[in-house]
């Protein structure tokens, strides 16, 4: 065969695996309102950067008559490229290939992708769209997911993660992305769950619909499972650049900086007075965080999920970090389980990934009840003051309003090894509020009292002497637990130069295999 026949071959095998399951799988495809697996890692690399793997892979099976349908890539796309000229490594896989299902060829490419990444210290991105394990060819699909599930555990905490869910993820398949740092889902065209609708109703009788069960709006407020929501799958897309622009590309680097006008002087007087007078009146942390932030930006994450604590990015001054802030405006801010735990992920991710925490706190406490007894508040809160007392990066720790008893040390508090700690005026730290003191305090005097007046004139006095005595900052500062009381307005100029300062910091953990988080 002359050297043109053999190229012409090579350009019409190109072809042909570009084509995936064909055109009529394609244009079905397109009709669900979902891009094929190329044209999602066109989106999301940069322009001509993607360099494909194993574009010539065919699967190895012959049962059920198998080997008569032989696709070029077996059902995934994987290689690498650039985000904004950064490396990355990414994994798509194709629903018009047998449904997207993994085969043993399937997850050795994936493997390989991910080693790759492991060996370059770069992030691994994964574009899932699978009917889930190729059943044709039993227990070898099944080592398929486990040989990608260890390799994401050897991942975690060295290069970042990220899941992007476009279509079905279920059985085994949901397990990966739940392995990853981040997960992103698109309204109405995404779904994940370990056992479908009809398995539900067989197994507990129970009716559900598919969007129901595991729909992008469930996970994202119910069970917590994703990150973001994105309204389609362009801008689940560009979500995961945008999440890339705050992270380095492994944990042996600092996250990147940029280039920012933003006066690092520049003062918010919103935030004198954005706090009510009325100490039990609400007010949007999110316009804190967004004041302060350089260019007002503030990328969320977990917005759905126990909105009581706000978790995100942000940078200041050029410089990404994570944020976390108690959300008066739902709940009071109080910490209960599910924000607890959605807290100490973040804050967990931050530290394997060099990225400072800065922490807004006005909590009023632990939320009551046996709800949350019962469902372990104890080992869930321990989580979070795990997680924040195990992190050795840079803790800028901000006190707005009440900082009450245990959620006052919780919240990288200078206890929990707090690097810089700051108040407003009006911060309230105290082992609880005044009402709920005065009533433990003076309990026998109030037994003496039978006039109503005089008892509410009582409370009032009491209250308000409990308040000058301990609900202030002063008292923390007296004893060093507060570094400086600061005024509002200025809060952005101090945390930009506590954070310059804090550049440099070194702190280590004892040696040891690893912690025993309690789970």
């Amino acid at each position: 065969m002359a050297i043109e026949d053999k190229i012409k071959h090579l350009m019409d095998m190109r072809d042909q695996a570009r084509l995936g399951g064909g055109e009529k799988r394609i244009e079905a495809q397109h009709n669900k309102g979902k891009f094929t697996a190329r044209e999602r890692i066109e989106m999301l690399l940069d322009e001509g950067s993607f360099e494909e793997f194993d574009m010539f892979v065919t699967h190895r099976a012959h049962d059920f008559g198998l080997e008569k349908q032989q696709y070029l890539s077996d059902g995934v796309v994987t290689g690498y490229g650039t985000i904004d000229g950064r490396l990355v490594y990414v994994f798509s896989q194709d629903f018009t290939v047998f449904g997207g299902s993994l085969s043993e060829m399937f997850a050795e490419k994936i493997c390989k992708v991910m080693d790759k990444a492991m060996k370059m210290g770069a992030p691994i991105i994964g574009i899932n769209d699978s009917g889930g394990a190729r059943i044709q060819e039993g227990v070898k699909s099944l080592a398929g997911y486990a040989d990608i599930f260890q390799r994401n555990i050897m991942a975690s905490g060295v290069v970042p993660q990220i899941s992007a869910i476009f279509g079905p993820c279920a059985g085994g398949a949901v397990y990966s992305p739940a392995l990853t740092d981040f997960t992103i889902m698109s309204k109405g065209t995404s779904y994940m769950f370990v056992t479908g609708p009809k398995v539900v109703k067989t197994v507990t009788g129970e009716q559900v619909t598919t969007e129901e069960l595991g729909g992008a709006d469930v996970h994202a407020s119910k069970s917590g499972v994703t990150h973001f929501v994105s309204e389609d799958e362009k801008e689940g897309i560009m979500l995961i650049r945008k999440i890339l622009s705050y992270l380095p590309q492994n944990n042996l680097e600092d996250p990147p900086l940029t280039v920012c006008e933003d006066p690092i002087d520049r003062l918010e007087d919103l935030l004198n007075e954005i706090i009510p007078e009325n100490p039990n009146k609400p007010y949007d942390v999110k316009e804190v965080i967004e004041s302060i932030a350089d260019y007002n930006e503030f990328l969320e994450v977990h917005q759905n999920y126990a909105p009581n604590i706000v978790c995100g990015f942000a940078k200041f001054n050029g410089a990404p970090v994570g944020i976390v802030a108690n959300q008066p405006a739902y709940l009071a801010g109080v910490l209960d389980i599910n924000a607890s735990r959605k807290a100490a992920r973040f804050v967990r991710f931050c530290d394997a990934f060099n990225l400072p925490i800065v922490t807004l706190v006005d909590v009023p406490g632990f939320l009551p009840g046996t709800a949350q007894e019962y469902g372990g508040i104890i080992i869930h809160g321990a989580k979070l003051l795990y997680a924040y007392g195990e992190a050795t990066v840079p803790k800028v720790t901000i006190i707005l309003r009440k900082a009450y008893g245990g959620a006052y040390d919780v919240m990288s508090s200078k206890h929990l090894r707090g690097d810089i700690n700051y108040a407003w005026p009006m911060a309230e730290i105290a082992v609880m509020g005044a009402k709920g003191a005065v009533e433990v305090l003076s309990a026998k005097e109030l037994k003496k009292i039978e006039d109503n007046d005089e008892r509410a004139k009582f409370l009032v006095e009491k209250e308000e002497e409990y308040r000058n005595k301990f609900a202030n900052p002063y008292i923390a500062a007296k004893y060093g637990y507060i570094d400086d009381v600061i005024e509002p307005r200025n809060t952005r100029f101090r945390i930009i130069r506590a954070l310059q300062m804090l550049s440099t910091k070194k702190d280590s953990n004892p040696p040891k295999k690893h912690s025993n988080l309690p789970l």
